[in-house]
């Protein structure tokens, strides 16, 4: 069989930029692609936080200016390789991505205004650096709105490429709430004939321009992160955000698969994160964990069960609901643990909740790799009760770690955690449906019931920690979709 060749374009990625679950995604699956046989080079805007992460740069074609033009503009940036495997591209352009922060203004609390910009320069630049690395890719996979773009120059501006003639384009949804809203003023910047933009055309959205709306239009497969999710995301305003009509129009085209873990970075046996590693056979070693996360919180004794958040503090995490039920919550004999950033009257929340119950809860209100690994390893439940979630990753690693998620079922949590009954003998955590704080209290009340039968809550653990929510089973997923997509005709747009 031909080794696939795949571009894959996201705005982050760790280990050198992340603000969220997309990083962790882009960071590990081109490596588990790659494993699995493809041939993967993945692009990504050279911002600040890449060059200050310390990693080896050089440039591709002695650093040379590349540029392009569309129409009145021109697209202008120079190319940096890592020289890693699976190889990372960066489009490097200071007076778009040399920035305090990826996408917005942090002394502003808003989007950057030149946004479109940005990521028009960054989705051009992607098919520009295949182009001058000579990687003719059998499959382009985007991935959210950021990168949507690129589908679309793909089949426009190279339409008449030789070049990306045989290329199926793939685009993944993580998150259909951040969809890339611009003026109408935004289209002419694409160099696209004008007859393009009309009512209800791929680049048109309420008189605006929706980067995620083309990407959905422009692919001829769309993914998104979990079965409930695409299911949601097409019959449900609330989970849809107003592009339902448009998803719906593309069902038969449209996928949903859980993403993985990389379990050689979130694993107790393997943790280099966490003071004791542990395994299924030595889950004893959890309690120094939890020892060392109660000193880090200055809580005493480690006696209560200690419940974990680790989120962006935003309204989509279900924080709302925290706030409603955090004075009965902390008036039981529990210890919570937050770790995150966001709107700032979540963090207001917080430091009053701190305030009032010292000894009850600590907020760390910050982005540390390190202490989401301890939270992870030390608390004994995790919190996450979402209004919506495509996947969600954190109570993937809770139950690596045999820390039993709570959440609402909803996208990928109903995907990836099982109802545990009264009594701890089935499923891997516990679940509530509506989206009601005191549907949320119930379930933590039935957890906290079931964990003072050590034997029962000991099965609990093993079951979640005996789960495989690995890379390797969701990339052979994507590697089937490369493969169908490839036996189809590319996606006729109007």
């Amino acid at each position: 069989m031909k080794k696939l060749k795949i571009l894959f374009t996201a705005s982050e990625a760790v280990p050198y930029a992340k603000t969220g679950g997309l990083a962790d995604v882009s960071g590990a699956l081109p490596k588990f692609l790659q494993e699995a046989g493809a041939e993967v080079k993945t692009v990504l805007p050279f911002y600040r936080h890449v060059r200050e992460s310390k990693k080896k740069f050089k440039p591709v074609s002695s650093g040379r200016l590349i540029k392009h033009n569309l129409g009145p503009h021109t697209v202008e940036f120079s190319l940096l390789t890592d020289g890693r495997s699976p190889e990372v591209l960066f489009i490097k352009n200071d007076r778009l991505y040399d920035r305090p922060d990826l996408y917005r203004d942090v002394t502003t609390g808003r989007d950057w205004a030149d946004n479109d910009d940005r990521y028009i320069t960054y989705s051009l630049g992607v098919l520009l650096a295949a182009k001058e690395t000579g990687f003719k890719p059998d499959i382009i996979h985007a991935n959210d709105w950021q990168a949507a773009l690129t589908l679309a120059f793909a089949r426009t501006v190279f339409k008449e490429d030789p070049f990306f003639s045989e290329t199926r384009t793939i685009f993944t949804i993580h998150n259909v709430a951040y969809q890339g809203h611009f003026p109408k003023e935004t289209f002419y910047k694409l160099g696209l004939q004008p007859h393009l933009y009309y009512p209800a055309s791929p680049f048109e959205f309420w008189g605006k321009v929706n980067f995620m709306k083309i990407g959905i239009s422009y692919a001829d497969l769309i993914t998104t992160v979990s079965e409930r999710y695409a299911v949601e995301i097409q019959s449900d305003p609330e989970y849809g955000h107003g592009l339902e009509g448009v998803l719906r129009e593309r069902n038969a085209d449209l996928f949903g698969i859980v993403n993985g873990i990389d379990y050689d970075e979130w694993s107790p046996e393997k943790d280099k994160h966490i003071p004791q590693k542990y395994s299924v056979k030595t889950i004893a070693g959890k309690k120094k964990d939890k020892e060392a996360l109660f000193r880090k919180c200055k809580f005493k004794g480690t006696s209560d069960p200690l419940l974990g958040i680790i989120s962006r503090l935003v309204d989509q995490k279900g924080l709302d609901l925290f706030a409603e039920i955090a004075a009965d919550l902390l008036s039981q004999k529990v210890k919570v643990v937050v770790l995150g950033t966001g709107d700032a009257r979540y963090h207001e929340l917080f430091q009053s909740l701190e305030k009032k119950y010292p000894s009850k809860i600590k907020a760390f209100l910050t982005f540390d790799n390190k202490l989401a690994h301890l939270i992870e390893a030390g608390a004994d439940m995790f919190l996450m009760p979402s209004r919506y979630e495509p996947c969600g990753l954190n109570q993937l690693y809770s139950l690596k770690y045999g820390t039993i998620p709570i959440v609402r079922e909803t996208g990928g949590l109903a995907d990836t955690v099982e109802q545990s009954g009264g009594n701890g003998e089935k499923g891997t955590g516990f679940l509530f449906t509506h989206y009601d704080s005191d549907d949320f209290m119930r379930a933590i009340k039935k957890a906290l019931t079931v964990y003072e039968n050590k034997a029962a809550w000991k099965k609990l653990m093993l079951r979640g920690m005996a789960q495989d929510f690995s890379w390797h089973s969701s990339a052979v997923k994507y590697l089937e979709l490369y493969q169908k997509v490839l036996t189809q005709e590319q996606v006729q747009v109007a």
